[in-house]
């Protein structure tokens, strides 16, 4: 049975009409325009930018799924949290090149770098990363807090939760997906810390909570020898899914290609930056309490994955709950908004307009649209198998990314870094590597089923396989380009670092200041503080 009071559902319905109320603003200010419809017009500032980004990145699946996995591994995932120093890859590295080459979609930036082939494997690997680790796990975990908190059937849960949230996303836009998921982030923030706070002060504070937790879920580098998390591993793999995820994924860059220059664009990132280093701390630590409450009998944690809204039910008073709701609302929301409009921005750009050149603007957002519902329904579909990979809801999706992420992340380091890196280097490395990926990831759902060398290959630690995939990824690529004729330098130009004329550096330059900087270097010193305050140099040792 559902456990929010008369208050807290009139604070979910104020949230509700807040949102609607800035839907219908912002429905009406668009133009119907393609470049209005994925991109907002190009012309967003910053803190919408940077309030987007992590609104798209922390969905209801970051709340259920790292609150749980705090609950079961401790800390160790927090690697993929602190990624705050990508964001910042993203905005300094990535972003100059993106606004200026004026695309619509990563896709379409590798044809402008590679070949038509690249763009068109991109749409159909991004595609499938959004129905298998993005849709089907928002939609899952959604439900899950549909069920925690009102009481309602799982399915029925997910299909309210998509129904509410395509409706807004399929008649708005990039426009409405954006100031809404701006307000969504700050609500999520708020009712989060709320939790945080009262948790807490009811383990003795933060020095109770050190002291009453294993030293070993405090460890965010554990021993080679540790058969899910080595320090190997975890150090080299995150980063890895990380360059894909901030800097080439598009339901993230697409908020920096909404930006009306490249200095808001940088300084959404920087933005982006400072937020991100919140959820370590609002969701991540919430399973710590969650997991010290049980281990003191003040808590009864069945499950891990529902850490999160055990909290809530046994922690935040009446009221406060609605605030809560509110937040887990608000991230379910945002997250699968940006999910459909990156997937029909994908489609339509990538697939259809490839296919049909000449259809309007009015034929192209309509095509869209359309998309959109055909992704959700896959990624429904997705949730039943989801349960045959092992471990909590946010190992899933780590693990998910790992096989995806390695070709992906080399293809556009290498793109930007390295010019002699051609179509051909480029469409074989993630050709094999995406077969690759696929190979692991089918294999590991059946390896109950599986013997011998089928069985081996199954069981490889999810971290080393996407490490080494990304490694072979980047030799296959350098290994053929250079057996195979060099790009046009005409192609290239602007598109590399090597090849960027000193009129683009000038305007580059000019784009940002000395507090950009400093903002940015400031950001790097807290993760590394971090680093060093959960490893055996500090209280795990």
């Amino acid at each position: 049975m559902h456990f929010l009071g008369t208050i807290d559902i009139l604070f979910v319905i104020l949230y509700l009409v807040i949102i609607g109320g800035v839907s219908v603003w912002s429905i009406r200010k668009k133009r119907g325009t393609p470049s209005d419809y994925f991109l907002a017009n190009r012309n967003l500032g910053w803190w919408v930018i940077g309030a987007s980004i992590l609104a798209s990145n922390v969905g209801s699946e970051h709340i259920v799924g790292l609150a749980g996995t705090g609950a079961t591994s401790g800390l160790v995932m927090g690697h993929y949290e602190m990624h705050s120093w990508v964001v910042l890859v993203l905005g300094w590295v990535f972003v100059p090149f993106y606004m200026r080459s004026m695309v619509y979609t990563m896709p379409e930036f590798l044809e402008r770098r590679f070949n038509a082939q690249s763009r068109r494997l991109l749409s159909i690997i991004q595609l499938l990363s959004y129905v298998i680790a993005k849709a089907s796990v928002t939609i899952f975990a959604g439900a899950l807090v549909f069920n925690s908190f009102l009481g309602v059937d799982f399915w029925t849960g997910a299909i309210i939760l998509v129904v509410i949230t395509g409706i807004y996303t399929i008649l708005g836009g990039l426009h409405t997906v954006m100031y809404t998921e701006a307000i969504q982030a700050f609500v999520l923030l708020l009712g989060s810390a709320v939790l945080l706070f009262i948790g807490l002060d009811k383990v003795g504070g933060w020095s109770g909570l050190m002291n009453s937790v294993p030293k070993e879920k405090l460890n965010m580098f554990p021993p080679l020898s540790d058969p899910d998390f080595p320090w190997l591993g975890i150090t080299f793999a995150a980063p890895i899914v990380g360059i894909w995820y901030w800097c080439t994924d598009q339901h993230i860059v697409q908020r920096c290609l909404a930006g009306r220059d490249e200095r808001q664009a940088r300084r959404g990132t920087i933005f982006a930056a400072y937020l991100k280093l919140l959820p370590f701390f609002i969701f991540l630590v919430p399973g710590l309490i969650a997991a010290a409450l049980h281990a003191q009998g003040k808590l009864n944690l069945e499950v891990n994955d529902e850490a999160f809204p055990t909290l809530v039910k046994a922690l935040m008073p009446v009221g406060l709950r609605g605030l809560l709701a509110g937040g887990l609302l608000a991230a379910l929301m945002s997250s699968l908004a940006s999910v459909y409009n990156a997937c029909s921005t994908l489609f339509t750009m990538d697939i259809y307009q490839k296919m049909k050149p000449e259809a309007n603007g009015k034929e192209l957002v309509k095509v869209g649209r359309i998309a959109t519902g055909v992704v959700v329904l896959l990624g429904m579909a997705w949730i039943p198998l989801m349960s045959r990979i092992s471990g909590t809801l946010y190992q899933y999706l780590q693990s998910v990314q790992s096989y995806l992420a390695p070709p992906i992340a080399a293809v556009f380091l290498l793109g930007v870094f390295f010019k002699r890196i051609n179509g051909t280097g480029a469409l074989t490395g993630m050709v094999v590597g995406f077969i690759l990926g696929i190979i692991k990831l089918t294999l590991e759902l059946f390896q109950n089923d599986l013997t011998g060398i089928l069985h081996s290959f199954a069981t490889i630690n999810f971290l080393y396989f996407c490490i080494l995939l990304f490694l072979f990824s980047i030799a296959l690529m350098v290994v053929v380009s250079l057996l195979t004729p060099k790009p046009d330098e005409e192609q290239i130009r602007g598109l590399t670092f090597a090849t960027t004329v000193a009129e683009d550096r000038a305007a580059s330059r000019a784009s940002w200041n000395k507090w950009d900087v400093i903002l940015s270097l400031i950001v790097v010193a807290i993760v590394i503080s971090v680093f060093v305050y959960f490893s055996p140099l500090g209280v795990a040792g």
